[in-house]
């Protein structure tokens, strides 16, 4: 009999979610692994050997979450600085970054702003920002991150600036213009300020039971530099993993050279439906124009065939259905240059991918695309009443984030918040997709559960991780919860169930007013990286 060598934890005394065993109380933790699922009596046998023996009072034990689109550094920035995402009137905007500049120097960084809930319905001007910041240079991303306001210090520390797409001599850049705005705000970011800042995510993602993050740079909203510093700080911590997408055209020697996943995330096909920039077959329906594309079905195309290839996942940015309908023109040519099983093995993703018809979903399924999604951007803007409404009217508004038909076609779906266009909020996301503001579009909080867990992992190609059973990744947090249910997507019919015939594991009741659960510790392949 070989020594045992291997640090062994028991949970006990709680709910485990697991497929092993629906009914299961106790969990074994040997070294990185799940050794064992099962019930309250039979924990009995491992107590006397376990290193550890944690009684869970109760506590769900769940596998960690998998945040699939984030950007760690501007999240940092976000959480500790200039942030406008609460404030209700452009006047309290003001008034927010005068206050910041004046105990801050240096170029100031801000987030957050969305003039489609302040009551002056419009951003600040450039003499309003000017004043507020008493002439600093600002940079100030809109909550959609798809345009910016800039104070005129900062433009003019931007060479060339009037000469790129997407100027305006007085009001918010877009296109090419915010991009140059930006890399000049945060090219004056000290290693030691970028680190913090990623820090800061890291330790926000893992206190929120978030075991992994799909990091979207790419050189129009970071550097390389940026990326290389996320891969090596995560790797030498134990906060949570960070997977890496370098999202520029044609460009899989940087990718490799990164280490990244793929030649993809935020490569830009269009815009956001906020910015006026998402692009549509049909005009806005408060403006005269059908956004901006950026992409071509021919340039997507040698992008999906150069990743495929190389052996790198292909990624594209892509909200509006005319943008959608490039990159599935794009992949279909990839597919016939190369055959559509060697383009399906790689799971190329599109992120975002709101403005899906029947068509658009079929399509998907036939690809093997892999749907990197957002629920909490319908709660943020969907609704009759919302910023999609007003962009799209009604009706078009809709229709965006199917997340039902998506799932009912077998498209692999994988849940992230985009953070900070909205925040780090794992079981906030899973709440939205389960009561999405289309009641058609909304599916069971299982379904969401699943998508902001495994479906993470299989979007990378890790089939096995995101499930607690017997020889997983010992990959899990714990939370503070009421009632376990088993909860329906339509709210209107018979949705649930504490009935242990059922068979089916019960998870929190996320009924829109009821408190989400807290995290009591978050493990990562054995080795805990929060705990409250």
């Amino acid at each position: 009999m070989t020594e045992r060598t291997s640090r062994t934890v028991l949970l006990r005394g709680g709910t485990v979610y697991s497929p092993a065993d629906p009914f299961a109380t106790a969990m074994l933790i040997e070294g990185e692994q799940v050794a064992w699922v099962g019930s309250e009596g039979a924990a009995d046998a491992y107590a006397t050997v376990a290193d550890e023996v944690v009684d869970l009072a109760g506590a769900l034990v769940t596998p960690a979450f998998v945040d699939a689109h984030v950007h760690a550094t501007s999240t940092g920035l976000a959480l500790a600085g200039l942030q406008l995402g609460d404030v209700a009137s452009l006047t309290e905007a003001l008034h927010r970054i005068a206050g910041h500049a004046r105990f801050n120097g240096g170029i100031l960084i801000g987030h957050g702003w969305d003039e489609t809930r302040w009551p002056e319905g419009r951003p600040p001007t450039l003499d309003e920002l000017d004043r507020a910041v008493d002439g600093a240079p600002l940079y100030l991303s809109r909550t959609d991150v798809h345009s910016a306001l800039a104070s005129t210090a900062l433009r003019e520390l931007t060479p060339g600036l009037a000469e790129l797409p997407g100027y305006h001599p007085t009001g918010p850049l877009t296109r090419d213009a915010h991009h140059a705005v930006r890399r000049t705000a945060l090219a004056s970011l000290t290693d030691d300020q970028r680190q913090e800042a990623q820090l800061a995510t890291l330790r926000q993602a893992a206190s929120l039971g978030i075991a992994a993050l799909h990091e979207c740079a790419g050189p129009e909203i970071s550097s390389t530099q940026d990326l290389a510093a996320l891969l090596e700080l995560a790797a030498k911590t134990d906060g949570p993993e960070v997977y890496g997408y370098w999202g520029a055209l044609d460009d899989t020697e940087t990718a490799h050279r990164l280490g990244a996943l793929g030649a993809g995330g935020d490569l830009f096909v269009d815009g956001s439906i906020g910015s006026h920039t998402a692009c549509l077959h049909a005009p806005y329906q408060d403006g005269d124009h059908t956004g901006v594309a950026y992409l071509t079905a021919d340039q997507i195309a040698d992008h999906v065939t150069a990743c495929t290839q190389g052996g790198l996942q292909a990624g594209f940015h892509a909200i509006g259905d005319a943008a959608l309908t490039a990159v599935i023109a794009g992949v279909r040519i990839a597919a016939e240059r190369l055959g559509l099983p060697a383009v399906k093995a790689l799971r190329h993703r599109v992120e975002h991918a709101e403005a899906l018809d029947e068509a658009a979903i079929a399509a998907f399924a036939e690809l093997g695309l892999v749907a990197s999604v957002q629920p909490a951007f319908d709660a943020a803007w969907g609704g009759p009443d919302g910023m999609y409404a007003q962009r799209l009217g009604a009706e078009r508004a809709a229709a965006l984030n199917p997340f039902a038909a998506l799932l009912r076609a077998g498209v692999p779906l994988a849940f992230g918040s985009d953070a900070p266009v909205t925040p780090l909020d794992p079981w906030g996301t899973v709440r939205a997709a389960a009561f999405h503001q289309t009641p058609e579009h909304r599916i069971s909080v299982r379904a969401a559960f699943a998508a902001h867990t495994r479906g993470g992992w299989r979007a990378i190609g890790r089939d096995q991780e995101g499930v607690l059973v017997p020889g997983a990744p010992a990959t899990y947090a714990v939370w503070r919860t009421g009632e376990l249910v088993v909860q329906a997507p339509d709210s209107r019919v018979a949705g649930w169930s504490t009935d242990p015939r059922s068979g089916t594991p019960g998870l929190p009741d996320l009924t829109p007013g009821t408190e989400l659960p807290g995290c009591l510790r978050t493990v990562v392949r054995g080795k805990t990286v929060y705990e409250s």
